[in-house]
């Protein structure tokens, strides 16, 4: 909306958008039986409102959907994975059958550092905090039931995104899905690997290679999947601060975009298959003003900055994760209560998916008992609290309006700060400088250590940790990988290697290094290692020989 434009003009605009989206089939009442209106705004002239706006409607202030969750509600997608993929299979069946949306694959750390469970260097590690996938194998029994053509899957992997994703589209064609059928997420986040979680194969720009021919053959082949999956999550989880959190993963989304830009991409045609990922942490109304500005500014940057014309060009879509940082091992059935919280803070702010921690996550994967928890908080929200009947429900709120703008302005100054440490005006330049200088890194740091010290002065407070402390709580019984599925990994990925042909594989990985040296998209013939049965390993090795590896330089 324009910011002089009469709010009843606005509302009955949106009024006629609501009305086409949605086909009223019950009453929305309190739990008293008072009727609640989808949306809420002021009742005349407000000089605010140019900012916040309606929903549904440029700068997506309030929602991408002018029906909120009366007409969507947020997909359930609850992460999980560990030991090996019939293990985790299992528990996939068990979220879908007990009400989850969506899957969210989590990787043991071989997997995602690009390595097989029989290298030397995967020992003690294999389905320890994720699933072990090999081959294209493991992820047909990772899938083996589940059909890839009706459910979305989001997989948590960058280093090793690619031929992971080319994994996932070989395990559909076996079930006889066509790829374009696919809809999901891939991760594939690069730059918040450099700047936070540390798990790469290569220096940035052949990661930066690969990801852009994977966005060109999503934007021609799978035009519902989303190749890229910008992370705040662990930028947050690694001591950020939510300013740092939503301008260094709006920075990367924009980097992504220059990326996609250079490749003569349309940019109404590949920025909506981004989507990004937060950290929903345990300040309510803090988190939920983050949301609201993280929409606004992708979309005012997407038009005025990108040329982004269409709406869904302009659209940030966003899977939201409770906070895993803040759950504590002392006392933890206190951390359903966090979980909620963050839970709830996700949901005010619009968020289009979502994922709850279990109660023992702080200390093991998650039992089925906790994992179940953790799903039935979601669903206590969406049928039971009445928060869905409503459209942000606190635009308006002078807090929430004042946080939002607050964020939004510390998100300005240090994307002005990026662009020009890069010298270009760009801001991948940017990132790939501060990235080579360490200074995301001692930002985060800086921010960490300012916590910790509050933590330890008693000027913040933990529930059990510093303050509160006694208890009744009996030892928690944890979940427990053991050796025995690293063994048996082993032994069957040995079984496999000898029942390949092994002049198919050689020539696949042979056509993949050839590939590797010229401007040719990766992916068909990375496609064809998968089908041939080549290992993660031994892909990700061709590549580490070709392209050569990194280590971050020493920063004090």
């Amino acid at each position: 909306m324009q910011p002089d434009e009469p709010i009843e003009a606005g509302r009955a605009r949106w009024q006629a958008r609501y009305d086409a989206a949605f086909k009223r089939d019950r009453e929305f009442r309190t739990l008293s039986g008072l009727d609640v209106d989808p949306v809420y705004g002021p009742p005349g002239a407000d000089p605010r409102f140019g900012r916040i706006g309606w929903p549904g409607e440029f700068p997506f202030t309030r929602g991408l959907y002018a029906t909120g969750y009366r007409g969507r509600p947020w997909t359930i997608r609850q992460f999980a994975g560990f030991g090996n993929a019939r293990q985790t299979n299992e528990r996939y069946k068990m979220i879908l059958g007990a009400g989850g949306g969506g899957l969210s694959v989590a990787f043991d750390m071989p997997t995602l550092m690009g390595r097989d469970s029989d290298d030397p260097r995967s020992l003690g590690e294999v389905g320890h905090c994720g699933v072990a996938v090999d081959s294209a194998l493991d992820m047909d029994l990772l899938f083996d039931g589940i059909p890839l053509g009706e459910v979305t899957t989001s997989m948590t992997i960058s280093g090793p995104a690619v031929p992971i994703f080319c994994m996932y589209v070989v395990a559909a064609e076996r079930q006889g899905v066509p790829a374009g059928r696919l809809n999901g997420t891939l991760q594939t986040d690069i730059f918040k690997e450099y700047i936070a979680q540390k798990e790469w194969l290569f220096a940035p720009e052949p990661h930066l290679r690969l990801i852009g021919d994977l966005m060109e053959f999503c934007a021609a082949e799978i035009p519902a999947y989303k190749p890229l999956s910008v992370s705040g999550y662990h930028i947050r989880e690694a001591g950020s601060t939510a300013a740092q959190e939503l301008a260094f993963t709006l920075a990367d989304g924009f980097g992504y975009v220059e990326l996609g830009l250079s490749r003569g991409l349309d940019v109404d045609v590949f920025a909506p298959g981004l989507s990004f990922f937060f950290d929903a942490h345990i300040d309510f109304f803090e988190e939920i003003a983050k949301f609201r500005a993280a929409r606004r500014i992708w979309a005012r940057w997407m038009r005025d900055v990108y040329g982004a014309r269409t709406e869904k060009a302009q659209w940030l879509r966003f899977h939201t994760q409770t906070a895993g940082v803040s759950l504590t091992a002392q006392q933890p059935d206190n951390n359903i209560v966090r979980t909620a919280v963050e839970a709830l803070a996700a949901v005010l702010g619009g968020t289009n998916s979502l994922h709850t921690n279990a109660l023992d996550e702080v200390l093991a994967l998650p039992s089925e008992k906790a994992a179940e928890i953790a799903l039935r908080t979601q669903q206590v929200i969406m049928e039971e609290t009445e928060v869905v009947n409503v459209v942000d429900p606190l635009g308006g709120s002078w807090y929430v309006e004042a946080l939002t703008d607050r964020l939004e302005a510390e998100a300005e100054e240090i994307f002005a700060r990026i662009r020009d440490m890069g010298g270009d005006g760009t801001m991948t330049a940017g990132i790939l400088r501060g990235i080579e200088d360490g200074w995301f890194m001692s930002e985060i740091a800086e921010s960490a250590f300012d916590y910790q010290r509050k933590l330890e002065k008693g000027d913040k407070r933990i529930v059990g940790v510093n303050c509160h402390t006694s208890t009744v709580e009996e030892p928690l019984e944890i979940l427990r990988i053991g050796h025995e599925v690293e063994a048996e990994q082993r032994r069957v990925l040995a079984e496999r290697r000898g029942a390949r042909d092994r002049q198919v594989v050689d020539a696949a990985l042979a056509a993949l290094r050839s590939a590797s040296g010229t401007a040719e998209n990766m992916i068909p013939p990375m496609l064809a290692a998968v089908r041939a049965e080549a290992t993660l390993g031994e892909i990700c090795d061709v590549l580490r020989e070709e392209w050569g590896t990194y280590s971050e330089p020493a920063a004090f």
